[in-house]
């Protein structure tokens, strides 16, 4: 049984360089850091009950969406890795509140390459609730097969933010429970999204975004394989991979948050609890929609902003970047 160990403490890392791209392209970015992730409090990457991470960025994202200067724009969901999960279950929480998604190799089907056997499953589902947060679950070094780069991969190591023990026991098995789950609701997932993934990823199997793109009942749907680029097509690649990718990004954002395309939203419960906050801001007149991204590393929400225009509509996505708010998580 074998799990990635690039948790969601990569977010730091990972989200970085997202939440800078997309606010200099006109996009307000809200993140929050997972209980026992990154600057949030708890057991370093302990996940109890992978649910508890959804329902928390839920009410994060939905307090931000209910903000004035935001109700009128669409939300985007963003999600790399394991935060492609909690970007799809946030999705399947709330199906008609997104306008769409990007997902950069999302953790949403066990490969068969690496799917553990049920024996060995049930051995360690008789012990979870005795050792759960037992570092014991067999892991390779993803950091090494993440970042193809090896400045940024020494960089991601060098982070002491970034969890490189071991995965606590009822952490991989919530994260094979989701994965398993949603492997077999993929049919349910309907709005308009965009998945990337490098074929030369051997963290998370491109066919795990194949499978997605086959399966979702989306009328949108773009899938984009990028030949020779690895797990971190976001921030592990060279620059000029990099570039690629941020492009494609922006322009599927750019269709997307077109005049028209916002739901709006209308007053909930304020946020009551929760986990670390982040915000990117760009400048003050937001073009229309909203991402929020769920990763290997936490989510985020980003709005687009266009100084020059003068539309009242405006846009956002998730993503870790800025000024910082602590809150406790209800995990």
């Amino acid at each position: 049984m074998c799990f990635e160990r690039l948790s969601i403490d990569m977010i730091i890392m990972v989200l970085l360089e997202c939440g800078i791209r997309l606010a200099r392209a006109g996009y307000a970015v809200f993140g929050i850091d997972y209980e026992g992730h990154g600057r949030s409090k708890g057991a370093r990457c302990y996940i109890k009950k992978f649910e508890n991470i959804v329902n928390d960025c839920y009410d994060f994202f939905k307090s931000v969406s209910v903000q004035e200067g935001y109700r009128d724009k669409c939300r985007f969901l963003y999600g790399e890795s394991m935060g492609g999960a909690v970007a799809l279950l946030l999705h399947k929480k709330d199906p008609t509140f997104w306008n769409g998604a990007i997902l950069v190799a999302p953790m949403c089907k066990i490969s068969e390459k690496v799917k553990p056997h049920p024996v060995i499953v049930n051995i360690l589902t008789r012990v979870e609730d005795v050792i759960p947060k037992w570092k014991i679950v067999p892991t390779k070094d993803v950091i090494n097969a993440a970042f193809k780069d090896p400045v940024k991969r020494e960089q991601v190591r060098s982070n002491k933010l970034v969890y490189q023990d071991k995965p606590r026991l009822k952490t991989a098995l919530e994260m094979l429970r989701t994965s398993m789950s949603l492997e077999n609701s993929l049919s349910e997932v309907t709005l308009p999204f965009f998945v990337l993934h490098g074929e030369a990823d051997i963290v998370t199997d491109p066919e795990v975004s194949r499978a997605l793109y086959e399966r979702a009942s989306s009328a949108d749907k773009t899938l984009k394989m990028y030949p020779e680029m690895w797990h971190g097509l976001t921030s592990g690649e060279p620059d000029e991979n990099i570039d690629i990718v941020f492009r494609d990004i922006i322009d599927w954002l750019e269709k997307h948050t077109t005049v028209g395309n916002a739901i709006t939203v209308h007053p909930i419960h304020p946020f009551k609890n929760g986990s670390e906050i982040s915000a990117a801001s760009a400048p003050s007149a937001l073009k229309n929609g909203i991402a929020i991204s769920a990763t290997s590393a936490p989510s985020a929400t980003i709005n687009r902003q266009q100084p020059q225009r003068t539309d009242s509509q405006g846009s956002y996505c998730c993503g870790l970047k800025g000024r910082r708010t602590r809150h406790h998580s209800a995990m």
